[in-house]
C-alpha cells in the first residue's frame, strides 16, 4: 500500500511538472500571427520580417495570407483572437474596408501592428510603410528625364494600377508618377487600366501595345506583378527599342530586366519591405512584452525606398546582392 502511495505521488508530481513546465513554455512563449495578403516576393519579405524579428524575440510566429479577401481576412483576425493568440501583424486589404474587423480584432484582446498602410489608430501598437505618393513621384521624376532627354519632351503613356485591390496605394502611386510628368506638354496617358498580377499584366500590355501599336512611348506600372509584365508584353510585341517601361518594388527579376540588354525597363523604385515587416513585428513585441510604447502607439512611419535605374549598375548589384542575403540566396 504504502509503495502503491508512493508510485502515485511521484507520478502527481511528475504529471505537475510537466504541467508547470508546459505552463512555462506558454508563458514565456507568446503566439503572434504575421499576415500578408498576396503572395509575391514583397509580401514573402515582409513575412520574413515579421517572423525573423518575433522568432528574435522568443516568440512563436504563425504565417498567415488572406490572398486578397475580406472575407478571409476576418476569418484569420477572429480564429487567432479565438485561439489566445497574443498579437498579429498584418498588411490589410483596406485603409476602409478593414477598420472595422481590425478594431474587433483589438477588442478581443489582439495587439496589432500595421504594415503597408499609413493608419493612425489608437489601438495600434504602430504603423510602418513606404510614402506611396513620393515613391510613385521619384520614378515619376526619374521617367520626366528620359522624356526630355530621349523623347525630345513628348511622350504617350499606358499607365498600369491595381486600384481594384488596394485603391488608396494605387492611386497614390499613380498620382505620384503623374504629377512628374503632366505638365510636360508633349506628355499625354492614352490608357489607364488595372493590371497587377504578372500573368494579367502580360495580357493587358499585350492588348494595350496591339491596340496603340506605335502611338506609345512608355509604360508605367504600379507594383511588381504589372512592371514584370508589361516589360514581357514588349518584349512578346518585339517593341523593345521603341517602347519602355517604369515600374515598381525590387525583386530579383526586376533587377534582371533592368539588367536586360533588351533595355526596355528603364527604372523602379524598391520598397524596404523586409524592414517594415521587422519593425511592425518589433512594435508587436514590445506591446505584448508589457514595454512603454507610447512612442509608437497609434502613430504610422515611413521606412524609405530605393531607386534601381538601369544606368547605375554598381547599385543594382548592391541591392540584388543584399536580397540575396535576405532571402538566404
Amino acid at each position: 500500500m504504502r509503495r502503491t502511495t508512493i508510485i502515485a505521488l511521484v507520478l502527481i508530481a511528475a504529471t505537475s511538472g510537466l504541467v508547470f513546465a508546459a505552463a512555462q513554455r506558454e508563458a514565456t512563449n507568446p503566439r503572434v500571427a504575421g499576415v500578408v495578403f498576396q503572395e509575391d516576393q514583397f509580401m514573402r519579405l515582409l513575412q520574413m520580417g515579421y517572423r525573423d524579428a518575433a522568432e528574435a524575440a522568443g516568440f512563436e510566429f504563425f504565417p498567415g495570407n488572406t490572398n486578397g479577401d475580406a472575407a478571409r481576412e476576418a476569418e484569420l483576425l477572429n480564429t487567432y483572437a479565438t485561439q489566445g493568440y497574443d498579437g498579429v501583424a498584418i498588411s490589410p486589404i483596406s485603409e476602409e474596408a478593414s477598420l472595422r474587423v481590425l478594431q474587433n480584432a483589438s477588442n478581443e484582446g489582439l495587439e496589432v501592428a500595421i504594415s503597408n498602410h499609413a493608419f493612425h489608430l489608437p489601438f495600434m501598437t504602430g504603423a510602418y510603410t513606404s510614402d506611396n505618393y513620393n515613391l510613385g513621384s521619384t520614378v515619376g521624376k526619374a521617367a520626366r528625364e528620359y522624356i526630355e532627354n530621349n523623347l525630345g519632351g513628348n511622350a504617350r503613356i499606358a499607365i498600369l494600377q491595381f486600384r481594384t485591390l488596394l485603391p488608396e496605394q494605387s492611386t497614390a502611386r499613380s498620382q505620384g508618377f503623374l504629377d512628374q510628368v503632366k505638365d510636360l506638354p508633349g506628355v499625354t496617358v492614352v490608357t489607364d487600366q488595372d493590371a497587377w498580377l504578372q500573368d494579367r499584366a502580360i495580357a493587358v500590355a499585350g492588348d494595350i501595345i496591339t491596340a496603340h501599336g506605335d502611338n506609345l512611348d512608355m509604360i508605367f506600372a504600379a507594383n511588381e506583378g504589372g512592371t514584370i509584365g508589361a516589360t514581357m508584353a514588349v518584349r512578346n510585341a518585339g517593341m523593345q527599342g521603341q517602347l519602355v517601361v517604369y515600374g515598381f518594388d525590387g525583386s530579383e527579376q526586376i533587377v534582371q530586366l533592368l539588367q536586360d540588354p533588351a533595355n526596355i525597363l528603364q527604372a523602379a523604385i524598391a520598397q524596404d519591405p523586409y524592414n517594415i515587416g521587422v519593425l511592425t513585428m518589433e512594435s508587436l513585441v514590445r506591446a505584448i512584452n508589457g514595454e512603454d510604447i507610447s512612442d509608437t502607439k497609434g502613430q504610422s512611419f515611413i521606412v524609405p525606398g530605393i531607386l534601381l535605374e538601369r544606368r547605375n549598375p554598381a547599385g543594382l548589384n548592391e541591392f540584388l546582392t543584399d536580397l540575396q542575403s535576405k532571402m538566404g540566396g
